[in-house]
């Protein structure tokens, strides 16, 4: 056997067993009571981790001598821990746990490793990314420039002041990272949590409700960091969030092709199940075709997918090339939820089903991590200085 055909070997082996757990022991959890409007609970978030780890699927990416599957590798063992949203949460591949993870491999000394990142591989603890501010501040948004939140050196420590909003996990996670702007630029730092001077102010209502702790308003109120915890060095904090961004939004495309995937299998047995005006759902050529147009985004979602990891894989940044992709799975994955609830009709808008919440996350991934607007803006940027490169 060749090395490549090992490879790809060691991944389905993997997503196979991801997608057998999911399947069969997270999603019968899906009506648990402890799924709440900001997320499930700290209880079920360590009951279904602990079903996980029985199962040998905690943190699947990541192997136990601590390197990392291929991006697309990882692309089929995140689908399948997609299938459900609790998935991601159980199987410790969820947002923004597994961008975090990432980050601090790649960027993270050996201090760092063992002191914040092993906790989180383990499943043991949750983390938030503190970047995103208050729009009603003028805060940074998609555009990271705009950043507020500032970080002096005060002796052998960093101080740290300002507002944050839409930080999910914030509320019971132990390991934050945050973002401020410093004299020479942006910086990240690792801080333990909860902390003193890191005050939650409010947990948001939003239209998603799949990560544990939701998304939370908080303010940081002269935090002071040892200056051992900075990630990476002073000035390079926008670098450092390319490098997590790129793979982090292909992430999401990962994951949530495996939700689309379960609510076009649930949508589909429906069709064929549901009669009405004398035939099947199926055999009336306006739900066929809707459930045919979804075999073909999902086809082509998945291919998406599965170019951008290549890129990712080559060692590239792939900002241009996760951008087309975020752009064309997200637009892909709205189609398919839509679908689905309008297939199912009455039920699609139910909570009987697990397809109404899969929809209501797809509509808040269309904004996450780059509304498609700015992602397409970005491009255009992009064609035009590729175009004023050559000579005219």
């Amino acid at each position: 056997m060749g090395q490549a055909a090992a490879v790809e070997g060691r991944a389905e082996e993997i997503a196979a067993r991801v997608e057998d757990f999911v399947r069969n022991v997270v999603a019968p959890y899906e009506q648990d009571p402890r799924c709440t409007a900001h997320g499930p609970t700290e209880e079920l978030v360590a009951e279904l981790r602990g079903k996980a780890r029985a199962a040998g699927v905690m943190t699947p990416h990541i192997l136990g001598d601590g390197s990392h599957l291929t991006q697309l590798e990882t692309a089929l063992v995140l689908r399948m821990t997609g299938l459900s949203p609790l998935g991601p949460v159980a199987c410790n591949t969820g947002a923004p746990d597994e961008g975090n993870m990432y980050l601090l491999g790649k960027i993270g000394s050996s201090e760092i490793r063992e002191r914040f990142l092993k906790q989180l591989v383990s499943g043991d603890a949750r983390s938030a990314f503190f970047m995103t501010e208050p729009a009603s501040e003028g805060g940074a948004g998609s555009d990271p420039s705009m950043m507020k939140t500032t970080c002096r050196k005060d002796g052998n420590h960093w101080v740290i002041s300002g507002r944050k909003t839409f930080i999910t996990g914030a509320e019971g996670a132990k390991v934050g990272i945050v973002m401020a702007k410093g004299d020479d630029g942006a910086c990240m730092f690792l801080v333990d949590l909860p902390h003193p001077a890191i005050r939650i102010e409010r947990v948001l209502d939003t239209i998603d409700n799949s990560m544990p702790g939701g998304h939370a308003t908080v303010v940081i109120d002269e935090l002071r960091v040892p200056a051992d915890q900075m990630l990476g060095e002073s000035g390079e904090g926008f670098k450092y969030a390319q490098i997590r961004l790129s793979p982090a939004r292909l992430s999401h495309c990962m994951r949530w092709l495996g939700a689309c995937i379960r609510a076009n299998e649930i949508a589909t047995d429906y069709a064929n199940r549901r009669q009405a005006f004398g035939k099947a759902l199926i055999d009336h050529e306006g739900v066929g075709f809707m459930l045919a147009e979804n075999l073909i985004d999902l086809k082509q979602a998945e291919l998406m997918i599965d170019w951008c990891a290549r890129v990712l894989d080559t060692g590239s940044l792939g900002t241009a090339e996760s951008s087309m992709a975020k752009v064309a799975v997200s637009e892909a994955l709205m189609r398919i939820a839509d679908r689905c609830v309008q297939v199912m009709g009455g039920m699609g808008v139910s909570g009987d089903t697990i397809v109404e919440k899969i929809f209501r996350e797809i509509r808040a991934f269309r904004i996450y991590d780059g509304p498609t607007e700015v992602h397409k803006w970005s491009l255009a940027k992009k064609i035009k200085r590729d175009w004023a490169g050559k000579s005219h």
